[in-house]
């Protein structure tokens, strides 16, 4: 059996020592990384009209309205990721006036967006957009109504939209707009199917087993088809809709996008 060198007391510190700085380094690490993350300008400036109308009774427009907080230096005493500032502000903390809120994932996102940057926004280099203006835009020079459904006016041929403001975020509506293969969600991705007979059909998936797709072709058909009756299926990888990065100025993608957000559902 080897013999065991014994370690002195001085040597033992300085080991303690360095594994104490290094653990230090890493909880550094992380939290920088916590609060270093990307954030959409889209979201930034959605998260500020929403802290103007939400949070400004107690925190103050400059984020230091209760004592001993200040939201403007970056630093929370109860939140060091975004997933503890989303339970803080979901859930409230007990015993202090920190209620809870009632947003949706949209929101939630807009808020962190604008809490993580709130020291370096720039309010006068926020556009915000307008909702109104938005569906002018949507419903004319955008022709959007002609594949989208919102509540019950518009066509099926691309997914419906009457819900999109509670689930997708301001950034991620403004990259549908400009780039809308990089948004495709798997189950909204186009098909193409051609049968034994050779007709062939293209259209959106609504569900998909190992047997059967069933999607709305592009005359607005439900159809349910049998995959071992096709010759051909194909689930396409990038996006029918065109891109309105150029299409639109920023203004009329501004209102779009705020159009969009205002789309909460029933």
């Amino acid at each position: 059996m080897p013999r065991l060198e014994r370690i002195s007391r001085p040597a033992l510190w300085v080991i303690v020592g360095l594994l104490w700085s290094a653990s230090l380094l890493v909880a550094a690490k992380n939290s920088t990384q916590a609060r270093d993350a990307e954030y959409a300008p889209a979201d930034i400036a959605y998260g500020a009209r929403l802290y103007d109308a939400q949070c400004t009774t107690c925190h103050g427009a400059n984020g230091d309205g209760v004592a001993g907080v200040d939201l403007r230096s970056g630093r929370f005493r109860n939140a060091v990721t975004d997933q503890d500032l989303t339970r803080v502000i979901t859930t409230g903390i007990q015993g202090t006036g920190m209620l809870a809120f009632k947003f949706d994932s949209s929101e939630i996102a807009g808020i962190i967006a604008y809490l993580r940057n709130m020291n370096a926004f720039d309010r006068r280099s926020m556009k915000a957009g307008d909702a109104g203006r938005g569906r002018t835009v949507f419903e004319g020079k955008g022709d959007c109504a002609r594949c989208h459904r919102v509540d019950a006016q518009g066509a099926r041929v691309a997914p419906n939209l009457s819900d999109i403001g509670a689930t997708r975020s301001a950034g991620m509506l403004l990259r549908s707009l400009t780039d809308p293969t990089s948004q495709m969600m798997p189950i909204n991705r186009p098909v193409r199917a051609v049968t034994r007979d050779g007709k062939v059909i293209n259209g959106r998936r609504l569900n998909e087993d190992t047997y059967t797709v069933q999607l709305f072709d592009d005359q607005e058909k439900l159809l349910s088809l049998t995959k071992a009756d096709l010759r051909e299926y194909t689930i396409l990888t990038v996006s029918p809709m065109p891109s309105y990065k150029d299409r639109l100025t920023q203004d009329e993608l501004a209102d779009v996008v705020a159009y969009l957000l205002s789309l909460k559902g029933r």
